[in-house]
This record gives structure tokens, sequence and C-alpha cells, in this order.
């Protein structure tokens, strides 16, 4: 057997007890999985698209067709990131559970690729549901192959962002600071209902900065067909990769 695939399946083997322990507790309790992910996105659909949004135009198209995608964009970030960092910060600080994982020969790397797989599928089911809500209601988006990996791709990022967070927070209360100056201002700030380009300077720049105004720009361009931004493309791969490295790290410190 070539190297590189035995390689491949250790790789494989070690983080997917992780990530599988995680499907199956998803699995027990599907509806509540559901439910739960579902509440915030629609609320926000309710709220912004059909209860301000309703009549109102963005660029000649529908304001529903306009802010979708930065809320499918939101949906993944909190369905990725909150249950995640959640799930873990309980388990590190008061049942412990953690440390079975850490004492086992399982690298750091697996540890947090097993925990952020397992993000990515909640905040990317959300997310398509959410999609899937949008068509019944009457919603137009080009959808590609494109669209998809973007989702993806953001819901990988603050997955990893989440474990990160987790294994740096010393308390629930470091985690709720997290959410306050992180999660929360990046939810209504980073052009989920709006175009970044209305604000002005220097609250432009500072926007930018946001992982998620990327993720929110990609889907929006890639959903009215026009081409998406590459910069974009790069800085929100940038963010997963550091937020990946940050949690093997944290990972690999607490263990």
């Amino acid at each position: 057997m070539p190297a590189i695939d035995l390689l491949a399946i250790v790789v494989i083997v070690n983080f997917y007890p992780i990530f599988w322990k995680e499907m199956m507790l998803i699995r027990k309790k599907p509806w509540r999985f559901l439910a739960s992910s579902m509440v915030m996105p629609i609320l926000y659909l309710v709220t912004f698209g059909w209860g301000l949004g309703r009549g109102m135009n963005v660029g000649g198209g529908k304001y529903l067709d306009f802010v979708l995608p930065g809320i499918l964009a939101l949906s993944a970030m909190n369905n990725s990131f909150g249950p995640v960092s959640t799930s873990l910060n309980i388990s590190k600080l008061y049942t412990k559970t953690i440390e079975e994982v850490l004492v086992s020969p399982v690298s750091h790397w697996d540890i947090a690729l097993g925990r952020t797989l397992t993000g990515l599928v909640r905040g990317l089911f959300s997310a398509l549901t959410l999609l899937v809500v949008g068509f019944a209601a009457g919603v137009h988006l080009d959808i590609s192959v494109s669209f998809f990996a973007i989702l993806a791709l953001t819901a990988f990022c603050f997955s990893a962002a989440g474990v990160a967070a987790a294994m740096i927070a010393r308390s629930h209360e470091d985690m709720a600071n997290f959410n306050s100056f992180f999660i929360i201002p990046m939810s209504f700030l980073a052009g989920t209902f709006f175009s970044p380009d209305r604000m002005p300077e220097p609250f432009h720049s500072l926007i930018l900065v946001y992982p998620l105004t990327h993720a929110s720009l990609l889907l929006r361009a890639l959903a009215s067909g026009n081409n998406s931004s590459i910069g974009s493309a790069l800085i929100l791969g940038a963010y997963s990769l550091f937020f990946f490295y940050l949690a093997g790290m944290m990972v690999k410190k607490t263990a």
C-alpha cells in the first residue's frame, strides 16, 4: 500500500470516532437539533425579509433576494460556533469528559478536526434547511457548486473558531464574552442585512475585518449571478486556516 494512502487512512481513523460520536448525539434528538437550528434564522428572515423589507428593492431586485444570502451566512456561523463551543466548554469545565479524549492516542489536530467537522455539519445543515424555506417563500437565487462551497467554508471557519474559543475560555463568563464581543456585533454589522458600501469610513473598513462580511459578500455575489471577489475568498480561507491552527494549538496546550 502506498505511503500516502496509509497516511490518509490513519488520519481518517483518528478523527472519525470524535466526529461520529457527536453525530450520534444529534441522531438521538434530530427534531430538537432541527428546531434549535432554525429558530433564529427564520426569525431574522421574517423580521427583516418579510417585515421591514417588504416592498423594498435593492439593486433592482427584491430585498428578500438580497438579504437571504446574508442570513444563510449568519445561520452557518451561529449553528457552527454556538453548539460546538458550548458543548466543548461544558465538557472541559464541568463534566470533564474532554480529558478522556485528551489522554487517548489521538493527536490534537485530530481532536480539533473532529470537533470542527461536527460544527461544519451543524452549520451547513441549518443553512441548507433555511435555503429550502427561502425557496418555498419565493426567493430567487442563482445556486451553484461555488455557492455551497463558500457556505461550507463559512461553517468550517466559525466551527474552528468555536473550538478555539472553548479551549481558551476558563469559565462560562469567558464564553459569554466571546459571544458579546465577537459573535453578536458580527451578526448585525457584517453586511448581513445591508451592503457594507453604505457605511461611512472608518466603519466600512472596520466591517471588512469580520470574516462574516466576506462570507456574506461572496454568497450574495454568487446568488445574484455576479463574479465573486477572489480577495474575499482568500480572506475567508485565511481566517479558516488561522482559526483551525489556533484550535489545534489550544487543544495541545490544554492536553
